[in-house]
């Protein structure tokens, strides 16, 4: 019976097809965030020009914040969000500008700063569409004198990532990589994964079907500042409840996730960081303030060795999904540890 009723769901959610590139409506207006003022303010914001897509115009937005020229540093960090996300972390930058990196992020394309009226939001075919910008935004660091690159990839953007360091023109100017709970498989049962899986199949037909799954407001209470957390950022580029799943996007999650299942040869040092526990449940309690509410742990264990030959794994006691939104001491903690490791490397 609940095999049937997953059939089913799915077979309404395959009929759906969204034709009109606002499905989900632009917003109208874009209040910015108070950090997101400031960042406007006080960071170098470069517009990167990618190909034309399926959907039109496409655009990346690489941040920058740099040590005067006077210290001639030559390392960077660039980081890379991950779904129905953007940079709006500011606080990650200082300690590493006193480390003496260069901070660089990016906003991919159709998220946040880069998304255009004409484009599904967050929307992908593929999860190689981002080496264009990735490419690029390599490209323009090491142009800047940089010849230390360290590649930062949270959640879907630590799949990204991991996936770049392998395929990616430009991988050989990576010269290490973080991984912030790296989004290397669903955080469902083998069961529902199936579900999952059947809806990417029905994505290569139907790309613009959204996927028939309730959005789950749960970490966005976590950690914005209205809520329980102490976080401001812009809600029109990451909405609490999230943006719509298309199948298309499923499918090129499940597509990226079997090539980390048959295991990666990335040649770089990998930290890969994750909290202790996951989130069980869906109603919001005080356990969501230091778990991760949106991934399996134990499956980021279970696969991060198969990133490569030189991975380090780091436990982060009472983080959440973005351990760097975590409470104060859980995220100096993190700081603190790859600070060290970069250090040793």
């Amino acid at each position: 019976m609940i095999i049937l009723t997953v059939l089913l769901l799915l077979l309404v959610g395959a009929v759906w097809v969204a034709t009109n590139p606002s499905a989900y409506p632009y917003p109208d207006s874009v209040e910015l965030s108070s950090v997101d003022q400031k960042i406007k303010q006080e960071y170098e914001q470069t517009i990167i020009e990618c190909e034309d897509d399926y959907e039109g115009e496409v655009i990346a937005t690489l941040l920058s914040k740099k040590l005067p020229d006077s210290l001639n540093q030559k390392k960077a960090m660039l980081y890379i969000h991950g779904y129905g996300d953007y940079f709006f972390q500011d606080h990650m930058t200082q300690p590493l500008l006193d480390e003496g990196y260069n901070f660089y992020a990016i906003d991919l394309r159709k998220h946040g700063r880069s998304w255009l009226p004409h484009q599904r939001p967050c929307f992908t075919k593929s999860l190689t569409e981002y080496y264009e910008e990735i490419d690029k935004a390599l490209e323009i660091i090491k142009n800047e004198g940089n010849d230390f690159i360290v590649l930062h990839g949270h959640s879907n953007g630590g799949l990204i990532s991991s996936l770049y360091a392998e395929e990616g023109k430009n991988k050989s100017l990576i010269d290490a990589m973080v991984l912030n709970s790296p989004f290397l498989d669903w955080p469902v049962d083998p069961a529902f994964e199936k579900a999952i899986y059947a809806m990417g199949s029905v994505g290569k037909v139907r790309p613009y079907g959204i996927a028939p799954t309730a959005n789950n407001p749960l970490y966005g209470y976590a950690i914005h500042a209205d809520f329980h957390g102490e976080w401001d950022y812009t809600t029109s580029w990451k909405p609490h409840d999230g943006f719509p799943k298309y199948l298309g996007w499923a499918k090129s999650i499940c597509d990226g996730q079997d090539k980390i299942a048959k295991g990666l040869d990335i040649q770089v040092p990998v930290l890969v960081l994750h909290s202790d526990k996951s989130f069980v449940g869906t109603e919001y309690n005080e356990t969501a303030l230091t778990t991760d509410a949106v991934l399996n742990v134990d499956h980021i264990k279970r696969l991060a060795p198969k990133l490569g030959a030189k991975v380090e794994l780091m436990e982060i006691k009472n983080a959440m999904h973005d351990i760097f939104l975590s409470k104060k001491e859980v995220r100096d903690q993190a700081f603190e540890k790859i600070i060290n490791w970069l250090r040793e490397l």
